[in-house]
């Protein structure tokens, strides 16, 4: 099947936050204004960090290709092709989550999907979308909540044990750069690296989409600094409290729920999704840490397009 048409582009975004004019790059992959059948509704992607742009998250371009399904890709404000704000880092107040569910607002409104769209998140691009489905927007259709968590302490509680099965140096070296504040250091990174080649991605070399999104985040930091911390494991950012547990009933939509084995986003992490929503099923891939697409990219769309109800045409 020849590959899907590719269209990309900006959207203008305003914050009252800011006089700086905002754009939102977006790529939709496949057509939204030609009727298919079976008929697709799109599917909105929301990429992970705060602060990691979309590259790594291509692999679901896959969906439009085999199932015509139109996909849209963005990069969120803050990183990627869309608008940077270096001067904003470690404003607190400027980087919520409020602000990213703006965007998701604009950028619906904008392409004319707001009355009819799937929702797929992944990691802190999960978080966003089960936001958005709490407030039970009425064209969201089904949401999939992919290697997320509920509450900042069950994943830092995890990340803990998790940290302890790394070899007793690159704890050492982790530890005594957090603990002497030099967390950007090329010591500090190595040893991250090693905890990411477990339990973010355990393909080697690290797939060419991931190492993509790495490389935007080098550059600019200032979201992922600010939300999270210096590392996935070492949170420190205004997330650190994020907690959404009590509010997970509201979401009405039916749901996916996804994690890895190997996953940062453990079982315990993720289980107040599957407790709390009532209409949902999980899936939990054998092979997998953090970037399931990635690793277990076949498996993976079989079970997203099956959930969403893709028939190949």
């Amino acid at each position: 099947m020849a590959p899907a048409s590719t269209k990309t582009g900006e959207i203008p975004f305003s914050h009252p936050a800011t006089s700086t004019p905002l754009k939102t790059w977006y790529e939709i992959h496949g057509t939204l204004s030609i009727p298919s059948s079976p008929p697709r509704r799109p599917l909105v992607v929301l990429h992970g960090g705060p602060g990691i742009p979309h590259d790594y998250l291509l692999p679901l371009v896959d969906l439009a290709n085999t199932y015509s399904a139109p996909v849209i890709i963005y990069d969120q404000v803050g990183c990627g092709r869309s608008t940077h704000l270096p001067e904003k880092k470690s404003h607190d107040d400027f980087w919520t989550p409020e602000l990213f569910l703006s965007e998701l607002d604009n950028l619906l409104k904008h392409l004319g999907v707001q009355d009819d769209y799937d929702l797929l998140g992944q990691s802190w691009g999960g978080m966003l979308g089960a936001l958005h489905a709490i407030g039970q927007p009425t064209g969201l259709n089904r949401l999939i909540v992919a290697n997320s968590p509920a509450d900042m302490g069950s994943w830092v509680a995890a990340a803990d044990r998790l940290r302890l099965g790394l070899p007793e140096d690159v704890q050492e070296t982790l530890t005594r750069c957090e603990r002497e504040g030099k967390t950007s250091c090329e010591e500090y990174e190595k040893a991250i690296m090693v905890y990411y080649e477990r339990h973010l991605c355990r393909v080697k070399p690290l797939p060419a989409e991931l190492e993509a999104s790495f490389a935007w985040l080098k550059q600019d930091d200032t979201v992922y600094l600010t939300m999270n911390g210096p590392s996935e494991f070492y949170v420190s950012g205004t997330l650190k409290t994020f907690d959404i547990r009590k509010d997970l009933h509201k979401i009405k939509v039916p749901t996916l729920l996804i994690n890895g084995r190997y996953d940062e986003a453990q079982d315990e992490v993720v289980e107040p999704f599957f407790q709390e929503i009532e209409k949902v099923k999980w899936y939990r891939f054998a092979e997998s840490s953090h970037t399931p697409q990635l690793e277990e990219r076949e498996e993976f769309m079989k079970v997203v397009a099956g959930f969403l109800g893709y028939e190949k045409p």
